[in-house]
């Protein structure tokens, strides 16, 4: 399940195809990706937008909890997303981890980092979704 998960995600996902990112592996645990920065990531001052981080870091979570909801017959949407920008970043590559803080029946926690090649932290956030049950329409 998990396989299929990230290979679909991978391969149909907008954003974070359109933003080059890759997802590298995902469990109940653990979520990573990197990707290569380039133009399309900055913002106007030539550095990686805080929106990107921001997307990283929710789209990692929302992996991880989905992986946790789906076999209970649930989905997960964002309620909040808290992210601190820490290092300007212009060019390499990015790397990002997020592991859960709870994985409750109603809802999910997840915290998450973003490191350059020098392991310096980039950026951290963490993501609260709701756990939604599948036969309830979203929106």
């Amino acid at each position: 399940m998990i396989d299929a998960m990230l290979e679909q995600f991978n391969a149909h996902a907008g954003w974070v195809k359109e933003m080059g990112i890759v997802i590298l592996s995902a469990s109940a645990d653990e979520v990573s990706c990197e990707w290569e920065v380039s133009a399309k990531h900055h913002q106007p001052y030539g550095i990686v937008h805080g929106g990107v981080h921001s997307g990283v870091i929710e789209t990692l979570a929302s992996i991880g909890a989905a992986i946790v909801a789906k076999p209970r017959g649930q989905h997960v949407v964002g309620l909040e997303n808290t992210t601190t920008f820490l290092r300007a970043v212009r060019s390499g590559r990015l790397h990002a981890v997020a592991r859960p803080v709870t994985r409750g029946r109603s809802s999910q926690v997840w915290e998450a980092w973003i490191r350059n090649d020098q392991e310096e932290l980039v950026a951290q956030g963490h993501v609260r979704l709701l756990c939604v049950d599948e036969a309830r329409a979203l929106g």
